[in-house]
């Protein structure tokens, strides 16, 4: 490989020893020549990460409450780090200057985007390579929008002229020249731009896991590692919470047919998961197990439902007029369910059910609370016979009453829907009829 794009999180770089561990990775392959920081993150469970105590600075200034105490913190963590690896970088400058912005009323996205700067600063000045602030080089348009075109003709331009540099995630600017952040997480978009912009040959994302599980540790008891997963198992199993990834993260390197490699720097010696465009051997017959709690359905029943037109836009306009999403929608000839996140529904339930019972006029409408969703996904799905009989099987002899089926057209993902008191041993009653 020639080029490899290296992206490091929050845990990797919450201090100095985590930075050494950063630099022997990075001498241990030369081809790992652009390198994008998050901010640093816990140091231990009770610790603090930047981030949240830069955005903390921003909300004092904001409240009028001097931000002292919280940004002494903040230049403590960076000059301690700096200190133990015997850096000459004058921090105190850059310290200074940010405290002084972030109190005169800069905006909360620069004072959040200063923890990866910092960051970046560090590393660049550590690893004695080009430092290249994000803000030059990743653009938005004036309504927070990533400007693409340009942002990866800037990278090409830039990066052209640097042999190894460092460029800090999470950020960039507008055409005002105003700092402007991705969603938290972002840094991995940063990587994924810097990645496609130059067609490289591998993205890394380094963390503090050895890449995806089978399924929740916190719910399965050591289930086993995916070795590789395509691009569409991973937005799959990320929408359903299973995520390692910034979802935004995929399209970029996707596009530009980029394999993306998860892995672990406090274990730099196992391989990780390797995200990939497609799989040519299927070699389980599914790839993992993940799922979200806490949805309503609504199940809506009406006698030649399949012959009224716009039966269904009528339902969907009411849920957008009362600014709902929803999640899922499987329908039978004269049947359509609607499910939706409580978080979404915001106590709205009694209203939207009325609402389509003037509108829509239907035979009968039953909610359906305390609803939990479980994905199984897996491209091998598709190439194997019995896997919807295994999971329903699965389910019964675990005594849970499945209330919800559905399976996308890609056959890559089937979807139940079960009460959420049967959440934890859904997921369980699945994952071992697969893995026995």
């Amino acid at each position: 490989m020639n080029i490899i794009v290296t992206k490091f999180g929050g845990s990797s770089l919450a201090d100095a020893t985590q930075f050494k561990k950063v630099k022997n990775i990075l001498e241990e392959n030369h081809n790992r020549k652009y390198i994008i920081p998050s901010a640093p993150g816990k140091r231990f469970s009770k610790d603090f990460k930047i981030t949240d105590l830069l955005y903390l600075c921003h909300a004092h200034v904001k409240s009028s409450i001097p931000l002292d105490d919280v940004f002494k913190l903040i230049a403590e963590r960076y000059k301690g780090i700096a200190d133990e690896l015997n850096l000459s970088i004058d921090l105190e400058y850059h310290l200074n200057i940010i405290k002084e912005n972030i109190e005169n009323g800069a905006s909360m996205d620069y004072a959040a985007s200063r923890g990866e700067y910092l960051n970046g600063l560090i590393l660049a000045n550590y690893l004695n390579i080009d430092f290249i602030d994000a803000k030059d080089v990743i653009k938005f348009d004036n309504h927070g929008s990533l400007n693409s075109e340009k942002t990866y003709s800037l990278l090409k331009d830039k990066l052209s002229t640097c042999k190894r540099a460092v460029i800090p995630g999470f950020y960039g600017s507008n055409e005002n020249g105003d700092i402007v952040t991705f969603s938290r997480g972002g840094s991995d978009v940063t990587g994924a731009l810097v990645a496609a912009s130059l067609n490289v040959d591998l993205y890394e994302n380094w963390t503090d896991v050895s890449g995806f599980l089978m399924a929740d540790p916190r719910i399965v008891e050591s289930p086993k590692k995916i070795k590789t997963i395509t691009y569409g198992e991973l937005r799959e199993l990320s929408y359903m919470g299973a995520s390692v990834l910034h979802e935004d993260a995929v399209f970029p390197v996707r596009n530009a047919g980029i394999p993306i490699n998860i892995r672990n720097t406090n274990n730099p010696e196992d391989e990780g998961t390797l995200i990939v465009n497609e799989k040519d051997i299927h070699t389980n017959t599914i790839t993992g197990i993940a799922g979200k709690q806490n949805f309503t359905v609504i199940s809506i029943e009406k006698a030649m439902m399949n012959s009224e037109l716009g039966f269904c836009r009528k339902v969907l306009t009411i849920l957008e007029q009362h600014g709902i999403s929803f999640e899922n929608m499987p329908s039978g000839i004269d049947t359509v369910c609607v499910v939706i996140s409580d978080a979404n529904l915001k106590n709205k339930t009694n209203i939207v059910v009325d609402e389509i019972k003037r509108s829509c006029n239907p035979d009968s409408i039953v909610v359906y609370p305390n609803m939990a969703l479980i994905a199984t996904v897996g491209s091998g799905m598709a190439y194997t016979k019995g896997v919807a009989s295994k999971i329903f099987t699965a389910l019964s002899d675990a005594d849970i009453n499945i209330r919800m089926i559905d399976q996308g057209s890609s056959e890559i993902n089937i979807l139940v829907g079960i009460e959420n008191e049967d959440f934890e041993k859904g997921i369980n009653a699945i994952y071992k009829v697969f893995n026995n």
